[in-house]
């Protein structure tokens, strides 16, 4: 479980506010939002790497919002993938459990197991620029999991691919939550990957959540005029509310 609770961070020119989310675990849960929403900030937030102000931010049981990023046991995958571009894609992944001075038996051992698992084992000696999109996001999805996070946050990770990669990756990411049963935090401003991959969605905007809920509650029942542009939904018109008799409501939408 995951739980969040009264965040706010404090950016000079950016107030992520009162942020309130429970997170099972294991779930795929999405973060969605416009541009500049502080969909990125959150994350960064609870990775460690944005101080908090103030709340809380509980992971599996330990309240980890004051801890160094290295103690917080979460993995982060961003939209550029972050690859070592001197190093093999074996190297990339082994990076981290290098860092904690794994045994190198165990290190060879879980970068095949995660390498597997991820279906990059065929590109294990080749260079990140040698490899597409796809394959990039792939490896550093690996090199994030290999050290056994609780949590794993992946900050737009399809925006760079075309759209037959991005659908491809889409079955990739649900294929590895699968095996993994890893929490994943997923942040994207597009709304039908959200509903592609998300358990729950939680709308960002100006820093603030908007609403939570299934993709199909959103998608059916937005809260407000935003919700339900940003859900892309075709019938919204504008009307006036009038109360009856008999205790329901007549909403005037120009005769129609």
């Amino acid at each position: 479980m995951i739980a969040i609770k009264n965040l706010k961070v404090d950016l000079g020119d950016f107030l992520l506010n009162n942020i309130n989310l429970e997170i099972d675990s294991g779930e795929y849960f999405i973060i969605l939002g416009p541009t500049g929403a502080g969909k990125t900030v959150l994350l960064e937030a609870i990775a460690g790497l944005y101080p908090v102000l103030e709340g809380e931010i509980w992971v599996e049981g330990r309240e980890i919002a004051r801890l160094n990023p290295e103690k917080r046991r979460i993995g982060i995958v961003y939209q550029d993938y972050s690859l070592f571009p001197h190093l093999s894609v074996e190297e990339n992944i082994a990076f981290g459990l290098k860092l904690r001075k794994c045994p190198k038996a165990s290190i060879k051992e879980k970068v095949n197991d995660i390498a597997e698992i991820v279906g990059v084992t065929h590109l294990l000696e080749r260079k990140p620029q040698t490899l597409s999109g796809g394959e990039q996001q792939k490896v550093a999805v690996a090199r994030a999991l290999v050290t056994e996070p609780e949590v794993l946050l992946l900050d737009e990770p399809l925006s760079a691919l075309d759209p037959e990669t991005k659908e491809m990756m889409q079955q990739e990411l649900r294929e590895v939550h699968w095996r993994t049963k890893v929490t994943i935090i997923h942040v994207t401003h597009d709304f039908e990957e959200a509903i592609a991959l998300g358990h729950r969605v939680a709308v960002l905007n100006n820093g603030c959540i908007a609403q939570i809920g299934a993709p199909e509650e959103i998608l059916r029942q937005p809260n407000s005029e935003f919700i339900a542009h940003f859900a892309l939904s075709r019938n919204i018109f504008a009307g006036e509310a009038e109360e009856r008799e008999d205790g329901h409501a007549c909403v005037d939408v120009g005769g129609i």
